[in-house]
């Protein structure tokens, strides 16, 4: 992408106009709040790990949603989920896909593409299906990581390794969305996606892009994905396979009993645009985005820093970028995955910025009701958020019993879900997710 010839003299206000996700609560915002309303679990046992609860996403049907298409056997489950992700955000946005001759609102003229050089910006997760199936003449072939059946044999697609490269599925969302500018893969572990939607603001609130394309998708409830859980020791494994509700217990953010977080699977996308121009256009703005940060620990692979000073940098970083401090914040969507470590880190953190400060934000945890989403994660919490937020709630925590810390004010499981706090312009949110590797991302958002 070409920079423009000079930046505007101000920043421009983004605002996300359109939103698609794919959850295990739903495929639409009116399931997702419906879902929670309800107190839906979508926790199961796992299939491919017994012991484990898993939140896979129902009734996904990729050939349905992304219609004849021939290089859908290139793209992971996790980048069918961001594909589906994109195209819903794409069309609500009031945008065409494809060679789309949808109609508009007048009956008569079909819709827009995407402006020019409109940039991706996608979250990328490790292809944690094990296997790839390849079609044969005799049935199918498995193509094991390690032992590639040989160059010549029938069944082996030209293309297979389109499969492993990370940018395959924002190559396919750029094919099918229409996006023709800057194109930025993040690989920042469970941050990634939350920063990609910081990343695309940016470009739009500094005029590097007249409007931005943030996706993700992952899924790693595979057999290989599961073991690599197991093996670091950050899921229970101990559930009794022939109790049923075991799996909807066994997610427990924040709460002292906590043993785990719950593996999930979702994809999600947001199309981001000037505010000015978005109402020029006439369309309804679902939230503002007001300020990223980010940072790495330098501390370990896997665990957090503990007393969580990195992440609280990346915190004080979107605040400052949006203009705001934390008495501004009306409500935090913690990382809050529920195992020992992270939770623990995170509670320190918010301890620091907000009580010790004698701010009391709500604080939930979206992972209790989709599981943990890994690369995808923030960007399907965000959109569970706009979901709860059109309907006028705030979720609480699920199995939430005893909180570790007195000091936060956790949404808490009651008949009535907590209204969505807000006073005077919008409602102030603040979106943490955090990743191996050291890896924070902070988002603040206004709805």
């Amino acid at each position: 992408m070409q920079p423009p010839s000079c930046l505007p003299l101000s920043p421009h206000r983004v605002v996300i106009t359109g939103a698609g996700a794919v959850t295990p609560l739903g495929h639409t915002p009116q399931d997702v709040a419906r879902a929670i309303r309800k107190g839906h679990s979508p926790f199961r046992h796992a299939p491919a790990l017994p012991g484990a609860a898993c939140a896979p996403v129902p009734d996904f049907d990729a050939a349905t949603a992304t219609g004849r298409w021939r290089h859908r056997r290139y793209l992971s489950r996790g980048g069918l989920l961001a594909l589906v992700a994109a195209l819903t955000a794409t069309r609500q946005a009031g945008y065409a896909c494809d060679s789309e001759t949808t109609q508009g609102n007048d009956g008569t003229h079909p819709l827009p593409c995407l402006p020019d050089d409109t940039a991706l910006v996608a979250a990328s997760g490790p292809n944690m299906d094990v296997t790839a199936d390849f079609p044969a003449a005799s049935g199918r072939i498995r193509l094991l990581h390690d032992t590639p059946p040989g160059l010549e044999h029938p069944g082996l697609d030209a293309l297979w390794m389109l499969r492993w490269l990370p940018n395959t599925a924002a190559s396919a969302v750029a094919m099918r969305c229409g996006v023709r500018g800057e194109g930025l893969v993040l690989g920042t572990a469970c941050a990634a996606s939350l920063q990609a939607v910081g990343e695309a603001a940016r470009r739009v609130r500094w005029g590097l892009a007249p409007a931005a394309l943030a996706v993700g998708g992952d899924s790693r409830l595979s057999e290989g994905g599961l073991l690599g859980y197991a093996r670091a020791g950050a899921i229970q494994r101990d559930l009794d396979p022939a109790d049923a509700n075991a799996p909807h217990h066994a997610c427990r953010p924040f709460d002292t009993s906590r043993r785990g977080f719950v593996p999930g699977e979702g994809g999600a996308a947001f199309v981001l645009e000037p505010l000015d121009m978005a109402l020029a256009r006439g369309a309804a703005p679902l939230a503002e985005v007001l300020g990223m940060g980010a940072t790495l620990d330098g501390h370990a692979l896997t665990a957090p820093e503990p007393d969580a000073r990195r992440a609280e940098a990346a915190v004080r970083g979107a605040l400052a970028e949006a203009g705001l401090t934390p008495g501004d914040v009306h409500w935090v969507a913690a990382h809050g995955t529920g195992t020992a470590l992270n939770d623990a880190a995170e509670i320190r953190l918010l301890e620091r910025v907000f009580a010790d400060a004698g701010h009391a934000p709500a604080v939930t945890a979206v992972k209790s009701w989709t599981g943990h989403c890994a690369s995808a994660c923030g960007a399907v919490e965000l959109a569970v958020l706009l979901a709860c937020a059109a309907d006028g709630f705030l979720p609480p925590v699920r199995n939430l019993t005893t909180p570790e810390s007195a000091r936060l004010d956790f949404v808490r499981p009651v008949r009535q879900p907590r209204p969505l706090p807000a006073f005077g312009n919008g409602s102030v949110g603040l979106l943490l997710n955090f990743g191996f590797g050291g890896q924070n991302a902070a988002l603040v958002v206004r709805l």
